[in-house]
């Protein structure tokens, strides 16, 4: 064990972490008024990483209670029966301690060995297991975990899918619209690629943020990114200003500047933008819609006539 290794027991609040969110929603220490800052201890990598998580775990609670208090939404394991229903795709699995099996014994083999090649033996893996966590890991004893799946979300992909089928194409809503950011895009791709004629006739309009989308590795087809094109826009980390049009590495769909170089800020920036961008989509499809209320009458019908001629 290194010397002077601090422990594990990280607070439980973001008050006795002493952080809190200012009015600009930003992460800073309530003493120092510093951004969150990883590395708090030197040469101590491993122990900076659980005290991230550690954090990260609590700031996921305080997103979930300003959504419910400020939002007016409520958290469900799904299913989720709302106007509005915010995906979480990272969470895919749950993480448990695995239990001890006190009857474990020795198999037949190790019994087999001289008592003293065994010794050797166990003295030789013990050492490689401890230069192992000496090397990459923590020296505190940690306690072992396994992942238990979430049935038919095992990925984000899956996730996503699962959300589609059973909850938003099951809704009463006329005309959906995706926010994707980031690996969101990606999802939202592989979506069209399962259920494209399903989500053609649902979805109105796809705004993403910074995503990291690919038609052409995902293998998607032609119409869906003739589809893109129309009805999808990215608003991408850029230093130009709000709603420039970029250059398109890649014609998939238009791509913005969201106004900062951020990726974590895309799609707070670009929030008024990504609304205006839903509206002007949606009073085109209901321009589209309508029934035609022009009448051709017999003059009219000659004038075009003529007009052809």
């Amino acid at each position: 064990m290194k010397k002077d290794e601090p422990p594990l027991n990280f607070p439980k609040t973001l008050e006795e972490f002493e952080y809190a969110f200012n009015e600009q929603g930003q992460l800073r220490h309530t003493k120092t008024g510093e951004p969150f800052v990883f590395n708090f201890r030197e040469d101590l990598h491993r122990w900076n990483q659980k005290r991230y998580e550690a954090l990260g775990e609590i700031i996921t609670q305080h997103v979930y209670e300003r959504l419910e208090k400020d939002c007016n939404l409520r958290k469900e394991f799904l299913p989720e029966g709302y106007g509005v229903i915010v995906l979480n795709p990272n969470e895919n699995y749950l993480e448990v301690e695995k239990e001890s099996d006190p009857d474990a014994q020795p198999s037949p083999d190790d019994m087999e060995e001289p008592a003293e090649k065994r010794e050797r033996k166990e003295e030789k893996e013990g050492k490689k297991k401890r230069d192992f966590y000496e090397k990459y890991r923590n020296p505190q004893k940690e306690k072992e975990t396994e992942q238990i799946f979430i049935r038919d979300n095992k990925s984000p992909e899956e996730h996503t899918r699962y959300v589609w089928d059973h909850f938003i194409s099951k809704s009463l809503a006329k005309n959906v619209f995706f926010v994707a950011h980031s690996y969101g895009g990606l999802c939202f791709v592989d979506l069209m690629i399962h259920r494209e004629e399903e989500v053609k006739k649902r979805v109105c309009a796809v705004a993403m943020t910074d995503s990291v989308h690919s038609l052409w590795h995902q293998e998607a087809e032609r119409s869906i990114l003739d589809w893109m094109q129309e009805r999808c826009c990215n608003w991408v980390s850029s230093s130009d200003p709000l709603d420039t049009p970029l250059d398109n590495m890649l014609p998939d769909c238009p791509r913005v500047s969201a106004g900062t170089e951020k990726h974590e800020l895309t799609s707070w920036r670009s929030f008024n933008s990504i609304f205006h961008f839903f509206s002007e989509l949606l009073e085109g499809q209901e321009s589209e819609d309508k029934p035609s209320t022009t009448m051709t009458t017999r003059s009219a019908n000659r004038a075009k006539q003529h007009e052809d001629l």
